[in-house]
């Protein structure tokens, strides 16, 4: 008896630390909320969070703690039931519905594409395209030529042989796109009606697919990218009913994929990994994706700023649709970013960049620039005491991966003055800045 009574009150007390997630019913307009005091989180610091949000062109920005509201905010004339497109923030829909396919015994993502969408499907070399898998789609690793002139081609004669599959890691849109094919093929349904059914139903979404071009585009309010997000932060369960049941595809699908991006899932991206890789770009930059955000954040990015974030540590999951940011390139993981520093002050969060961050010491100024930019030496020669030459080089890339400007600085001397490096020359556009293994951004405007 008391042994029961111990393993009982070992049972109750880890009950007691796990937080439970709140789950929005099904139908209607209800969810729980919490207020930012009842978190003991700094209401002062919300203002200046959305006045960035409104000045960077958000639509609508949600924030949810354990599965409940504590911030949602819309802007200029949208609305709650207004919808809006996820972009390739979408993706991410297609991976777990992937996922849910197998588990389903329609599919493998070990099976050759050819299986799906017929023999020839590219113009590469047969035995090129037969080294093609489901999983290189997902994986963005198809080795198909990512320079072709539209990237959203899906027609045979878009797809170019490049590198033999699972090789070269590139951000390349049409291969991903041929998985709605793949899934249809598999399942017998259309896209819709099998994602409708197995995904947006289960948990109360709203929304659709909508084909544009050669796309295929998902529609919805945000708070059914909210949803989504509380599937994912509860590990593909919806308040009791398993939605992705396969547990190993869902931790593959939210952690390091293949080793040449590491931080990329299955059409995820992941913080917190020791280089990440952008889209158009062949340069493996060490550092995490999001230099401010916990570790642990996965997120669903898509054109113009449309985000999900998923922090399973700090129970937060937030949404942000809206037109293109300011100074933004492509996805938007400098904007992701940005978000973060903001929370980090709201959530007072110990863990933070703010407390802790080499980021936080190194600074470039002004940033967005227009003429030059400033680095204090002071502060290079603290945050990189070891591993660097005696004549340290500064490279500037752009976001081709050429290297546009090369600097040296000493590392001698009193080292307290900043160092300017000139920019007037460089176009407007998004660089990176590589200072010994440390990579930062930079945006040039005029």
């Amino acid at each position: 008896m008391k042994t029961l009574i111990f393993i009982l009150l070992i049972f109750g007390a880890s009950c007691l630390n796990a937080q439970e997630i709140y789950f929005p019913p099904l139908l209607g307009n209800s969810w729980d909320t919490l207020t930012p005091s009842q978190l003991d989180w700094d209401e002062s610091k919300l203002p200046a969070l959305y006045e960035f949000l409104d000045e960077n062109n958000t639509k609508a920005f949600i924030l949810l703690k354990d599965g409940k509201i504590v911030l949602e905010k819309y802007f200029a004339s949208f609305e709650q039931y207004n919808s809006w497109y996820w972009a390739s923030a979408g993706k991410t829909l297609t991976a777990a519905l992937v996922g849910i396919a197998q588990y389903e015994g329609l599919l493998s993502i070990e099976d050759k594409s050819s299986k799906y969408l017929g023999t020839g499907w590219t113009s590469s070399p047969s035995d090129k395209e037969d080294l093609i898998t489901i999983r290189h789609q997902l994986t963005m690793t198809s080795g198909l030529d990512d320079t072709v002139e539209d990237l959203f081609c899906t027609d045979k004669e878009c797809l170019h042989y490049m590198a033999d599959a699972g090789t070269r890691w590139s951000y390349h849109n049409a291969p991903y796109t041929l998985l709605d094919k793949v899934v249809e093929s598999a399942s017998g349904k259309s896209y819709n009606a099998y994602f409708t059914e197995k995904i947006k139903n289960k948990i109360g979404m709203s929304g659709l697919w909508i084909k544009t071009g050669y796309n295929n585009i998902y529609w919805s309010n945000p708070r059914s990218m909210a949803r989504y997000g509380i599937l994912i932060q509860n590990r593909g369960n919806w308040d009791g009913a398993e939605i992705i049941s396969d547990k190993n595809y869902l931790d593959d699908m939210v952690n390091t994929s293949q080793q040449l991006n590491k931080s990329y899932g299955y059409l995820w991206w992941l913080n917190g990994k020791e280089s990440f890789m952008l889209p158009q770009l062949q340069i493996v930059f060490p550092g995490k994706l999001f230099p401010d955000a916990p570790d642990d954040v996965i997120a669903a990015m898509g054109a113009n700023g449309q985000l999900l974030n998923v922090c399973n540590s700090q129970g937060i999951v937030f949404v942000r649709m809206g037109d293109k940011p300011n100074n933004e390139n492509d996805i938007g993981p400098i904007f992701n970013n940005e978000i973060w520093k903001y929370l980090n002050k709201i959530i007072q969060n110990p863990n933070s960049v703010f407390n802790s961050s080499q980021d936080n010491e190194l600074i470039i100024h002004p940033n967005p620039a227009a003429e030059y930019i400033e680095i204090n030496l002071e502060a290079i020669k603290s945050t990189f005491k070891h591993g660097l030459d005696e004549n340290q080089e500064i490279k500037i890339y752009n976001t081709m991966g050429e290297c546009v400007t090369t600097t040296s600085f000493p590392l001698t001397g009193s080292g307290n003055d900043n160092l300017r490096i000139d920019i007037s020359q460089l176009p407007v556009s998004l660089y990176f800045i590589q200072i010994g293994n440390y990579t930062k951004k930079f945006v040039v405007v005029r």
